[in-house]
């Protein structure tokens, strides 16, 4: 489950781009919530409602297999869920003091490695509407648009990439 990243070939054990990604274990659960936490408070103001990533059961999914982290501390997570015809990307969140460091790049490339290796040539994923930035990033990926939608309280855009 190691995501090589070409630009750290030299450091593997840089922290300012993880080229790990583990499965997430019982010791993990402060950390996945407070990164989970620290990556979605921005966004409280914006969209009206807490984000869902931040009510979710961390210890719950955890347990179930479905989360992977990233650094040494922790500052990156993801929530995988995979389905019969695609893997569900239920919440990735990088630690605002890791921005712009690579680490939401690297999470995005195990994600495609995570579906392949599982047999699965479609990721999907949604995000908030009031979440602009995501909208800009995900399509740079190759995630492409397939509705909006309102569930609940959430206004989201929901994307898919092909692998």
């Amino acid at each position: 489950m190691t995501q090589e990243n070409p630009e750290n070939r030299e450091n593997p054990n840089n922290p300012k781009n993880p080229t790990t990604v583990r499965r997430a274990v019982a010791a993990d659960v402060p950390a996945v919530r407070a990164v989970t936490d620290a990556a979605y408070h921005p966004y409280i103001e914006r969209i009206g409602v807490v984000p869902a990533p931040m009510g979710a059961d961390h210890a719950a999914d955890v347990a179930a297999g479905r989360v992977f982290v990233t650094g040494d501390p922790v500052v990156g997570v993801l929530v995988l869920v995979p389905h019969e015809d695609h893997l569900f990307l239920d919440s990735i969140a990088v630690h605002p003091e890791a921005a712009g460091q690579g680490v939401g790049r690297g999470l995005l490339a195990f994600v495609d490695e995570r579906a392949r290796s599982l047999g699965l040539a479609e990721v999907r994923l949604y995000t908030n509407a009031l979440m602009w930035e995501n909208r800009k990033i995900y399509p740079r990926y190759g995630y492409e648009v397939v509705e909006r939608r309102v569930d609940g309280p959430y206004d989201r855009y929901h994307y898919r990439k092909r692998l």
